[in-house]
């Protein structure tokens, strides 16, 4: 039987290594193709570069025009941060609501704000750019900020509402007793017990933002406010001989942030997603 098991337990570590592998191949390859010559890019099959060329990464790194990569980098983070931010607030308060009170017309608000989830984000294209032009948005960063002070994202209120559900209502009684407002219960009690939740809104929230390339494209009209997703595209368009060793370079600098925020809170996004799984 245990011979059996630990058979049957080497096949699943294989299967799982070779998927792992699998799907880390695209950033091994993008790392080692940004050392190597445009030229030996679309000719050698070897992972390894004959020579190893920094070029790429000094001259992806000093950017199009007047603008050096890590200005993008940091318009990035500009736009990145305060959306995540804004969005764990807003989700943590509205989750608060609708698992702790009874109000009028609750199921009926719950039932709306979870059929946003299906639908299609080619029906809000047209009208989200007509409203935020005439609100005087565009080319600006508040089309991804300002939209999630109300809770904008239905997907992270429904999961910090099962998180929340999951807490014993037995904590609020007795802070209650103890003469603590709801607010206070909130900031006090609940806040802490939604760590691993609000870990995984915030890594979902940062890596959907930086990644995001439509929105911005549809947004942000001018060089100046270009995140990193649209000056990679700029520095193909920008160029009669695309040199890819500079965008495969800036390319993965461009994710180091995502990736390593990622396996530095793995452990809180695991146990995030588990728990709100499990928890209603």
């Amino acid at each position: 039987m245990n011979i059996h098991k630990k058979r049957s337990n080497a096949i699943t570590y294989l299967f799982l290594s070779l998927m792992g592998f699998v799907m880390i191949y695209p950033l091994i390859w993008l790392f080692f193709s940004s050392f190597k010559s445009n030229k030996e890019i679309f000719t050698s099959l070897k992972m390894l570069p004959e020579v190893w060329n920094f070029s790429g990464y000094v001259q992806g790194w000093k950017g199009t025009g007047q603008f050096s990569f890590g200005y993008f980098l940091l318009n990035t983070f500009k736009m990145v941060l305060p959306t995540v931010v804004v969005t764990m607030a807003s989700s943590t308060l509205v989750a608060y609501g609708f698992a702790r009170f009874n109000f009028k017309g609750k199921g009926l608000l719950f039932a709306l704000m979870l059929s946003t989830m299906m639908l299609p984000n080619a029906v809000l294209i047209i009208p989200r750019y007509l409203l935020f032009r005439d609100f005087g948005w565009l080319d600006s960063y508040k089309p991804f900020i300002i939209p999630q002070l109300f809770a904008f994202t239905a997907f992270f209120n429904y999961m910090m509402i099962q998180f929340i559900r999951g807490i014993p209502r037995e904590l609020d009684e007795s802070a209650k007793m103890d003469g603590l407002g709801s607010f206070r219960i909130l900031v006090l009690i609940i806040l802490p017990l939604c760590k691993s939740a609000l870990f995984s809104v915030f890594i979902f929230q940062f890596m959907w933002t930086w990644n995001d390339f439509f929105n911005p494209l549809i947004y942000i009209n001018s060089i100046a406010n270009y995140p990193v997703s649209l000056a990679l595209r700029m520095s193909i368009d920008a160029q009669a001989a695309i040199e890819w060793n500079k965008i495969l370079a800036m390319s993965f600098v461009s994710i180091i942030p995502v990736v390593a925020l990622f396996f530095s809170a793995q452990k809180y996004f695991v146990e995030g997603i588990a728990t709100t799984g499990l928890k209603g």
